[in-house]
This record gives C-alpha cells, structure tokens and sequence, in this order.
C-alpha cells in the first residue's frame, strides 16, 4: 500500500501541526468539517511538560539584584536591602486558609507535647502556667505588632528584615542569623524525635530508616514549592488540632474520674507534691522551654511574601494566635497539671527527643484508657513531621532574604522560575543530614549543644519584633504620618510591643541568672554555655557586622527610617478612602459579626 493511499485509509487526510509557542505539536487526524476543525487531534504534551520542568529550575528572570548598578546606583545598603525585598520573585500562591492553619497550628509539636513533661517535673504546675501564661501573653503582643508590620510592608525575609530597617542593619544581621540556625537546628532534631517516637511501638527496625523516611518525605514537601508546602500544612495542623481537642474532652472526663479508673482527683497533684517544684527558681528555669514549645509561631510572618492577598489574610491568621494560645496550650497544660504528678517518675529526665516522657500520652495511660496513647504517639509523628516541614521553609527564606541583602554568599539568593529559593533548601536538607546520627547512641550530647547555639533565638526575634514595630511608631510619628494609612493595627498598640520588651528582657535576665547557677548543679562552665551560647553568638554576629560594614551607629534615627518602599498599596490616599469605606460597611453589621470580626 502506498503512502498516498495509507493517508486516504485512516480519513482522507492528515497533519502535523508546527510547535505551537507552548511547546506542544498537534497532530490532526481525519476529514476537518466546515469550520476547517478536525474532529480527532492527539496532543503530544510529553516533551513539553519534561521541558517545563526542567526549566522550572532555571533562575528567575527580571528579579533585582545588588549587581544591578543603574537600579541601585547610589543607594545605602538599608536602601537597596528594602528595596531588593520588596521586589523577590517568591510566588505568592498561600491562601488565607493555609496562613490561618498554619498560625494556628504550625509550631505545636515535640515543645508543647514532650517538653512540657520536662517543665512540670522542674518547676511544678503553677510553675508551668505561670510560665506559660506569661510566655503566651508576650507572643500575643508580638505577633500583633508583626501582623501589623508584615501587612504594611509584605516582604522577603519579613521580621529578620524589619529588624535591620527599623532598628540597626547589626541587629538585623545578629538577629536573622540566629534565627537561621534556631531552624537549622530544629530539622534534624525533629527527624530524630520522629525515629523516637517509631520505638514506641517496638518495630525493631533501625532508628536511621525512620529517619531517612521522614527526611525524603520533609524534602519533598519543599522541594515542590510553596503551594505543597501549604497544602502540607494544612493537612497536618488541622490533625493537630482536632488531636488536641480531642484530648481536652478526654481530660476533662478523666479529670471528673469518668475514665474506666474512675479516679477522681480533683487538685490532688497540686497539693502533693505541691504547686511548685522548685519554688521561683524552678519557674525561671522553665521560660525558655515555653518560649521553645511556642516557637515558630511567628512563621505566619514569613508567609506574608507568599501570600495571595496579606491586607485580608495577615490580619485574620494574626487574630487566630489568641485562641491557639488559649485554647491549645493554656486549656490544655492545665488539664495536664490536674492528670500528672510532678515527681511521675515517667517524667524524669525528659528532653526535646524523648517523646515517651510526654504527659499527654502518661496523662491517657494513666487513665487506664488502652490504645488511645498510641494514637496520641501518632499525633505527635505527625507534628515532628509538620515542625521539620517548616524548619526548612523557615531556613531557606530566612536565608534567601539575608543573601538578597548581601548578608550571605549570593548563590543562596537563587530563586528559581517555581519561585522556590533552590540553593538554601539544599543547605538546608544537607545541613538534615545530621539527622542520621539517630542510631548513634550520641544524639543528646549532640544536640544539647546544637540547641545552645539558638536554644535563646525565638526570645531574641520576639524582643526585635516589638522594638522594630516601636521603632516604626516612632518614625510614623516624627514624619508626620499618622496609622490611619495602615490597614491592619496592632490591637495592643505600642502598649503591647513595651510588654513584649519587657518581659522578654526579663527572660533574658533570669535566663542569665539560671545559666549562671543552674537548677540542682554547681556552677560550671559547660552548663553555662550550653544555657547561653545563643547571647554569645548573638554578641559576636552583632560586632562582627558592625566591624564588617563599618556601622557603628547605635539605632537608625526616626526621621530617616523608610516607611513607603515595600508596601503593596501604594497610594496612601486611595487606601485610606477605602478602609474608611470597610469601617462604615463594619459599622453596619449586627453586633454579634463586629464582635467576630475583631477577633477572628
């Protein structure tokens, strides 16, 4: 048959369409009908979507950098930090349900259900919602004043950046290097807490492949981009969630001895062994494990250069903070001071990796219910998972923005076509690595002193948050500028920013004073760094920028902070006619939507 006649066989005609501009070649089959359209064509889509994948991982074009000389000629460093953040190639693809999950679920993991089993035994159960309490109180504050920041200027690097805009380039450089490696860390710590929490169920199978499942599991989630990485943890906050409600309907009923004990305890454990483990030494001793198990939640501000929409979705993630301190903590620890004594031998030597001196799983097995510690051992797997998962979200942008300012080796800067920042989530899963010490027998050692390096970096961010939102007040005030141009305020206003500085100061202090004289120990030097390294690190990233750069100013004065390049909205007039508009829409509602409104 010949070829002329093959082509009459299979409909009368065909053709091979040139490459269409997206790659793809259409090969038309069969007799095309009056409009000219053929009525079978194959699309050969293969080559086009390897294509696109393989160009995905090519460098973002059009992204200012500090090689470019006409945009940048001129300008100060701070100037040329606010505009090259201002200006990153991140996606924004997270949507308001993805930043108010993650506000509200994104840090619980080992600090708030294993720490807090070692912060009991230490400091007794006043001692822990004493601690708590006044930790979450800080938090609330802080994240107020961030919300009010990452709304008005939606940047890369977010915090880490505000710190060097409002308050001194030193402090920002010290203070985003330490949060770097508080993540850093915090990867193949979580990764080994996950190997540990598979022993609970006996698998006899080496801690180094749980680890290695884990660890190809929390670098596929990033390697896949934003859009995953906040499908992820979505999934995983609100497991999260409805396991910590949960257990508050289980506590409660065992608490009222309706458990298959029947053991009514009422507040026997606070009487014996008492309120305090320690007295107020043993409380002091207890607040940076509280400011550990509430670490992260200032992560929602890092998403506010991701984010679809922040003016509408910073805000609501912002207001989510109060409830998930209430609710998931303080509601929570309490029950858990009523369920567990504070000398439980169970209790005893606990640590950040030592997920079988949890006192939510002790709380359940003592209450005689069989099965439910294993799902609640599940739920924790899950929240190391979730914990690890945002380490490198948080490293690698934290990274990407110290790098867009000239602060680390330019190649870290590399964002790829996706939108993802390549070159600092590799760091970041090579830095994981670390992780496969697990079966070593020397992973405590290890980490104890990895934690000491950042054990104090959330306190550190926090404080830097609140001077950077007074700092911007300020500048707001001396420019003639009033917070009528800002589209989300800090519902704690400057008042809560001074409470946030105040306290954490006062952390610090006595963190200074427990490093000094630890709880139980004689003074040593071993102890003592392995309390405050992070200051000292901290101290010498400080000096070490100043002596770098040549910055030896002590705070950017008000009148020349910026507080225009970076913002979305540009034209303050408009902005302010329509949140004038929004108010009187607001004003209109019955009061029972106002109310939700102002906080939710």
């Amino acid at each position: 048959m010949s070829d002329q006649n093959s082509k009459r066989d299979i409909g009368e005609s065909y053709s091979l369409d040139n490459m269409a501009s997206d790659g793809t070649t259409t090969l038309k089959i069969g007799q095309s009908d009056a409009s000219g359209a053929s009525p079978y064509t194959i699309n050969n889509t293969t080559s086009s979507r390897w294509r696109d994948f393989k160009d995905s991982f090519k460098r973002c074009e059009g992204a200012i950098s500090l090689n470019d000389e006409e945009e940048l000629n001129g300008l100060t460093d701070i100037e040329k930090a606010n505009i090259i953040t201002s200006k990153s190639p991140l996606q924004r693809k997270l949507k308001g349900r993805h930043l108010q999950m993650i506000a509200i679920g994104s840090s619980i993991g080992t600090g708030l259900f294993v720490g807090s089993g070692g912060a009991l035994n230490t400091s007794g159960p006043l001692g822990v919602i004493i601690a708590w309490s006044l930790t979450g109180l800080s938090i609330f504050c802080t994240i107020q004043a961030m919300g009010e920041l990452a709304v008005t200027f939606p940047i890369s690097g977010s915090f880490n950046v505000f710190a060097s805009r409002f308050i001194d380039p030193s402090v920002g450089f010290a203070v985003a290097w330490n949060y770097f490696f508080q993540f850093l860390v915090l990867l193949p710590l979580e990764l080994v807490a996950g190997s540990m929490t598979m022993e609970y169920w006996h698998t006899g199978v080496n801690s180094d492949v749980w680890v290695l499942i884990f660890y190809i599991l929390v670098a596929t989630i990033n390697f896949f981009g934003v859009r995953i990485y906040g499908e992820a943890e979505f999934a995983f906050s609100f497991v999260k969630v409805i396991a910590v409600v949960g257990f508050i309907l289980v506590s409660l009923v065992l608490a009222c001895g309706g458990g298959p004990t029947h053991r009514y305890l009422g507040a026997t454990y606070w009487h014996d062994p008492g309120l305090f483990a320690n007295g107020f030494k043993g409380v002091c001793s207890v607040f940076v494990t509280s400011a550990f198990s509430f670490g992260g939640t200032e992560l929602v501000g890092l998403t506010a250069a991701e984010s679809e929409n922040p003016r509408k979705e910073i805000p609501r993630a912002t207001k989510q903070v109060f409830w998930r301190i209430i609710m998931f903590y303080m509601i929570s620890l309490t029950l858990i001071c009523f369920l567990v004594a504070s000398n439980n031998p169970k209790l005893l030597g606990a640590s950040s990796v030592d997920v079988t001196a949890s006192p939510f799983v002790i709380a359940i097995q003592e209450g005689g219910i069989s099965g439910l510690p294993s799902v609640m051992n599940a739920v924790i797997l899950i929240s190391v998972i979730s914990v690890g998962s945002s380490s490198v979200y948080a490293t690698s942008r934290t990274l990407t923005a110290l790098a867009e300012q000239g602060l680390a080796p330019r190649i870290c800067g590399y964002i790829d076509r996706a939108g993802r920042p390549l070159v600092a989530i590799l760091i970041t899963n090579v830095f994981g690595l670390l992780s496969f010490i697990a079966a070593s027998g020397k992973q405590a050692v290890v980490f104890d002193w990895l934690l000491s390096i950042s054990g104090l970096s959330s306190i550190f961010t926090w404080l830097s948050i609140c001077v950077a939102h007074l700092r911007f007040r300020r500048a707001l005030g001396v420019q003639g500028r009033s917070t009528d141009e800002l589209s989300f305020k800090s519902q704690t206003g400057v008042v809560g920013s001074w409470f946030g500085v105040v306290l954490n100061t006062l952390v610090l202090i006595a963190q200074f004073w427990i490093a000094l004289f630890p709880l139980g120990e004689a003074p040593n030097a071993s102890g003592f760094f392995q309390s405050y390294l992070g200051f000292v690190v901290l101290i010498i990233f400080y000096f070490g920028h100043k002596v770098w750069k040549g910055n030896w100013i002590l705070f950017v004065r008000a009148v020349n902070i910026d507080v225009d390049v970076g913002r979305r909205e540009l034209d303050i007039e408009a902005l302010k006619e329509e949140l004038l508009e929004e108010k009187r829409e607001l004003a209109m509602k019955p009061f029972w939507y106002r109310w939700y409104r102002f906080w939710c």
